[in-house]
C-alpha cells in the first residue's frame, strides 16, 4: 500500500493491553516501520540483570549507537525479571534521553522504503511524536492483560503463575502511571482503544477504519 504522504503513529498503552500486536498489524498493512520501544528498555534491562559488572551509562551509551531491530528480537527481553527491571531502569533519566534520542531517530527518519513510522510504549503521544498524525491510548482490564502475559510466558516454558504475573502487571501499573519521568498517561487527543472484549482481528478493523477515514478525507 503507497501512501500519499509519510505518516507517523504513536501508541501508548500499559502492559500486555494488546498494543504490540495491534502496532505490528498496523505497520505491516499500511508499511510503516515499527519500533517496540519497550524493547530497548527491556534490552537494557537485560543487561543490568546479566552483566551488573559492566554495566554503565558509557556501555549503554555505545550499545545504543550501535543497535539494531535483530538486538530486539532475543526472547529473553519477554521474561517477567526483565520487565520488572525495566520499569526501574526507565525511570533513569540518563538512560531515557539515550532511548529517546533513538526513538525520536526512528520516528522521524525510517528508512526510506517505509511509507513512515509506527512506535508503541508509555510517552510516545506527548514526549516522543507529539505531532503524529494518529495517537492512540490502548488498554484493557487488570485481569484480562495479566492472562494475555500469563499465556504468552507459558508459551515460552516459563514456570510462573497466574498470581505472580496479575502481581507483576499491577507492579508495573503502578510504576509506570506515577513516574515522575514520563508517565504513562492518555493525551487529550489520543483515541481510546480498550481490548478486553476485542478479538485481536476486530481490533485491528477498528484502527484501520479510524485510519482510512482521515487518510481518504
Amino acid at each position: 500500500m503507497k501512501l500519499k504522504k509519510k505518516i507517523k503513529i504513536a501508541i501508548d498503552s500499559p502492559a500486555a493491553a494488546g498494543a504490540g500486536t495491534q502496532a505490528k498489524l498496523i505497520s505491516k498493512h499500511f508499511n510503516l516501520f515499527y519500533l517496540d520501544t519497550g524493547k530497548i528498555y527491556r534490552l537494557i534491562a537485560n543487561i543490568k540483570l546479566t552483566q551488573p559488572n559492566k554495566y554503565s551509562h558509557s556501555l549503554i551509551k555505545k550499545k545504543m549507537l550501535k543497535l539494531t531491530m535483530k538486538d530486539l528480537q532475543n526472547k529473553k527481553l519477554l521474561s517477567d525479571e526483565v520487565g520488572t527491571m525495566a520499569s526501574i531502569i526507565s525511570k533513569d533519566k540518563k538512560i531515557r534521553k539515550l532511548v529517546h534520542a533513538f526513538q525520536i531517530k526512528s520516528a522521524y527518519h525510517p528508512p526510506k522504503k517505509y511509507n513512515g513510522s509506527c512506535l508503541d510504549g508509555r510517552d510516545i503521544t506527548y514526549k516522543i511524536i507529539p505531532d503524529a498524525d494518529f495517537k492512540f491510548f490502548i488498554t484493557a482490564n487488570t485481569k484480562t492483560r495479566a492472562l494475555r502475559r500469563y499465556k504468552e510466558l507459558k508459551g515460552l516454558n516459563k514456570k510462573i503463575s497466574f498470581n505472580e504475573v496479575l502481581k507483576s502487571i499491577k507492579n508495573r501499573d503502578k510504576s509506570d502511571y506515577n513516574r515522575k519521568v514520563s508517565p504513562l498517561m492518555r493525551t487529550r487527543d489520543s483515541v481510546l482503544i480498550n481490548t478486553t472484549n476485542l478479538t485481536k482481528r476486530s481490533c485491528f478493523l477498528k484502527i484501520k477504519q479510524i485510519m482510512d477515514r482521515k487518510l481518504k478525507a
